[in-house]
């Protein structure tokens, strides 16, 4: 018998639901917390009623998934057929949810390899998608988790902020927080380092710092295919012009737009604009993983 790889990660990723679809990809929702009620992201909240709680002032927290949830995902999987399962996830620096579905991996009836990506959003959705190419051609399991962490490692995630409370609030700040201070008087630029958020540059405003953002792209990019996502949080005026540039500027190159989640919206608070960019790798540049 082949191998069948099934493919899990969790909704953090901001997969668009045709390429879910079309993929065969398991989605494990992580919780966000208003006022002490939880709801499962992308299925109970929208990213605008957390931009509503958040600007309210509710007390907006995020829960991981539990064990049992990644458990129901891992049984479905076999039941469908597959013979293994690779499930990827966010940093664990910014999440337990890796570590749940760690503990739900060890009673699994089949082998399931389980990713801390380091990264989230589409820099992790880019290479979940790679890897469900790789497990579609018969791929075995470390070969599909070996794509996955290769794509996910060659990513980077910059992003822009309106204000640092969210993130000082949510303690996901790391590094991060030698800017609070200074937080009213400057636009911070941030960048995901090794699973943390950290700071990259500072400018004075939030026109500025999108400009910015646009040309550390094009030299990460550096004349590379990319698969490049650009993420936002109650702002689809600015993503899409800051998409529309990017278009223009990265030839070849497929660049999305979509409004990130609960979960990730409930830490950068409204206003966020973020570039996931994904250079492709050498054995797919003539393909795109979000063909």
């Amino acid at each position: 018998m082949g191998h069948r790889v099934a493919i899990v990660t969790d909704s953090t990723a901001y997969l668009p639901a045709d390429l879910v679809l079309a993929h065969g990809i398991w989605i494990v929702p992580v919780q966000v917390v208003v006022d002490g009620r939880p709801f499962d992201e992308g299925v109970e909240i929208t990213p605008a009623e957390v931009a509503t709680a958040l600007r309210a002032w509710s007390v907006v927290t995020t829960s991981r998934p539990s064990p049992d949830r990644f458990a129901r995902a891992y049984a479905e999987a076999a039941a469908s057929g597959a013979t293994a399962v690779v499930s990827a996830h966010l940093s664990g620096d910014m999440s337990g949810t890796y570590d749940s579905a760690v503990l739900a991996a060890r009673d699994a009836s089949i082998d399931v390899i389980v990713l801390d990506t380091r990264v989230v959003a589409m820099a992790m959705g880019f290479g979940v998608l790679d890897g469900a190419d790789v497990a579609a051609s018969g791929a075995d399991a470390t070969t599909v988790a070996a794509a996955i962490m290769a794509r996910c490692q060659a990513s980077h995630a910059l992003f822009y902020v309106d204000t640092l409370d969210y993130l000082r609030r949510g303690g996901r700040i790391g590094a991060a927080q030698a800017l609070v201070g200074q937080a009213l008087a400057v636009k911070p630029i941030l960048e995901l380092v090794g699973g943390r958020v950290s700071p990259l540059e500072k400018v004075r405003t939030g026109a500025r710092a999108l400009a910015r953002i646009e040309e550390l792209v094009m030299e990460r990019a550096a004349g590379r295919i990319c698969d490049v996502a650009v993420h936002h949080l109650d702002s689809p005026e600015r993503a899409e012009a800051l998409a529309h540039h990017l278009r223009s500027r990265l030839t070849g190159s497929n660049v999305l737009v979509g409004e990130v989640g609960a979960v990730v919206g409930a830490h950068v608070g409204p206003g966020m604009v973020a570039v996931a960019l994904s250079p492709r790798l050498d054995h797919e540049a003539g393909a795109g993983a979000s063909a």
